[in-house]
């Protein structure tokens, strides 16, 4: 279910980009997709992970919904998940027991990240676990990293 929210996200969110016109086509198409088993995308899960396990605790593994990069700037929208496909319980996790994450008003273990690439690092600078909405879509995330988020910004 977590994976047809994501693609049915990327999905509405081409469309969009489309329907608004060239200019602003060509906006939603200015990135790539790391490839499976790639260094980049490695990386950018690795860059995650941290963020991930701090609150849903360790092991963590992705089911890449979307992931785009676009020069020094990427975004992802990804399931966490236990390795080898098994379920986190939101009620059993670090987050939970701290009072940071909150079962009931999360959209499960999907996460958003805006990363920025810092030398050969790549840097998960803003990252959102179970979001309702679309936190990245904000004005001043907008201008920065509208490369790889433009169908998302009006």
């Amino acid at each position: 279910m977590q994976i047809f929210i994501l693609r049915l996200a990327l999905v509405f969110g081409l469309v969009f980009g489309l329907a608004l016109g060239p200019g602003h086509a060509a906006w939603a198409q200015n990135w790539t997709e790391p490839a499976r088993g790639s260094e980049t995308r490695r990386a950018l899960m690795d860059a995650l992970r941290p963020h991930a396990e701090w609150e849903l605790g360790a092991p963590v593994e992705f089911v890449v919904g979307v992931l785009r990069v676009s020069g020094d700037l990427a975004f992802a929208a990804v399931a966490a998940q236990r390795p080898g496909g098994g379920a986190i319980d939101l009620r059993q996790t670090p987050g939970y027991f701290r009072g940071t994450l909150e079962p009931g008003m999360m959209d499960g273990t999907n996460i958003q990240a805006l990363y920025r690439r810092s030398g050969k690092t790549w840097v998960a600078v803003h990252h959102a676990i179970g979001a309702t909405d679309v936190w990245f879509a904000w004005d001043p995330l907008c201008a920065e990293y509208r490369a790889v988020i433009a169908d998302y910004c009006f």
